[in-house]
C-alpha cells in the first residue's frame, strides 16, 4: 500500500478492516453512485455520500485494498 504524505494543517483518518476486502477490479468504482460490489447488501451510496461530505469540505477520500486482507478507508480534512 502507497502512503501520502498528509498535507500541511490538516488531518488523516483510517479506519481498516480485516474483512473480505475488494477485489482490483471494484475498487476504482467504489464512490461511484449506486455502484455494488459483489456480495453488497447495501444500497450503492454511502461510499458515495461519505465521498461527497469530505470534498465538500476540501477533503480527499480513498480505498486500498487486498483480498483476503481486509480494506482501509483514508480521508484526509483540511484544519481551518
Amino acid at each position: 500500500m502507497q502512503r501520502r504524505m498528509p498535507r500541511p494543517n490538516s488531518v488523516v483518518i483510517n479506519v481498516s478492516d480485516n474483512g473480505a476486502g475488494i477485489a482490483a477490479e471494484e475498487l476504482p468504482k467504489i464512490f461511484d453512485r449506486f455502484y455494488k460490489g459483489t456480495g453488497s447488501r447495501g444500497s450503492g451510496l454511502g461510499l458515495t455520500i461519505a465521498r461527497n461530505l469530505v470534498v465538500a469540505h476540501g477533503g480527499e477520500i480513498r480505498a486500498e485494498s487486498r483480498p483476503g486482507q481486509g480494506t482501509t478507508m483514508t480521508f484526509t480534512l483540511p484544519i481551518s
